[in-house]
């Protein structure tokens, strides 16, 4: 397993030769893993890229900006789109918005993250809120830009799609409940989602395999879901006493950098990749899912998000 300096190295070396200027969109890049994945983006290509954070605060977007260096480009520019991605008219909007400032995407790094220890909490669409942040807002997402990716891949650059979530942590999925309506629970959860987000990158990559999509591990990071988690009094005051055992975890700025690492430097040929929490290539270990599941999946997350797909 590479060290931390060998795969900051690995990036800098991969960003800072490109014949173009690229184009990076980092969803839930405001906080934890997206910032960190930003971040490290901004440093490697000294700020000649076109960065778009996308998330929910606007103040701390403009905090992270301020810390790119400044780049030397004209064509460099760093900016922030504000979104909900819970909701998915939010996401069509936005991906609109995108649409009309690029003609390409390089990069699609997704990591919205969100907690809670209370039961299933609906949107006014219909969707699980944990269920609309780890899975369906990706599917949109990736759904909604894939044809400045291939804009991207047809001029000869990178096209790359990455939803940092729990690969290699899941577990079988129930196609008679896809969405979790009738059987949802905290750990039905836990166990489904990673493998939608499995079988997602791989039925993209089967309708574009001119795109390379990854779904990645990233291990115990230090960031600030615990303590913005919706939870109940009891539940906080466990997160409270276990707040001070962070510097056990891995910081946000190295999580990036392994993720990076993972997307750029592993999965170098299209298709579909699991990764993990260093960026390595996890194969198809504990994998669960089938074709078969994989396009009832599809189907449902179209009718779920009328995706129109």
């Amino acid at each position: 397993m590479p060290s931390i300096s060998e795969v900051r190295a690995r990036n800098a070396a991969m960003l800072s030769t490109t014949s173009y200027l690229p184009v990076a969109i980092f969803v839930g890049g405001t906080s934890g893993i997206g910032e960190g994945m930003a971040e490290a983006f901004s440093k490697h290509t000294q700020g000649n890229a076109h960065i778009i954070i996308v998330g929910r605060n606007r103040a701390a977007a403009e905090n992270i900006i301020a810390r790119f260096p400044k780049p030397t480009s004209p064509e460099a520019k760093h900016e922030f789109i504000q979104c909900d991605v819970s909701l998915m008219r939010n996401i069509r909007s936005v991906s609109e918005e995108i649409r009309s400032k690029v003609t390409k995407i390089n990069l699609l790094a997704m990591s919205p993250g969100f907690m809670t220890t209370s039961g299933r909490n609906e949107t006014e669409e219909g969707i699980d809120r944990k269920l609309a942040v780890h899975y369906y807002s990706r599917w949109m997402f990736t759904k909604e830009l894939m044809n400045l990716l291939e804009n991207a891949e047809e001029q000869g650059e990178d096209a790359k799609v990455l939803s940092v979530f729990s690969a290699g942590k899941g577990g079988a999925i129930d196609v008679n409940d896809l969405g979790l309506k009738k059987t949802f629970s905290l750990k039905n959860a836990a166990m489904q989602v990673p493998t939608y987000n499995d079988l997602m990158v791989e039925e993209f990559a089967s309708r574009h395999p001119r795109i390379t999509l990854a779904h990645a591990y990233p291990g115990g990071v230090n960031t600030n879901i615990l303590t913005s988690a919706e939870a109940s009094t009891l539940t906080k005051m466990a997160i409270d006493l276990l707040t001070p055992l962070g510097f056990l975890l891995t910081s946000r700025q190295d999580c990036g950098e392994y993720m990076l690492n993972g997307i750029l430097n592993v999965a170098k040929t299209p298709g579909a990749w699991r990764l993990g929490s260093r960026g390595e290539d996890l194969a198809k270990k504990r994998y669960y899912g089938s074709e078969e599941e994989r396009k009832k999946l599809w189907e449902h997350t179209v009718e779920a998000t009328n995706g129109k797909a």
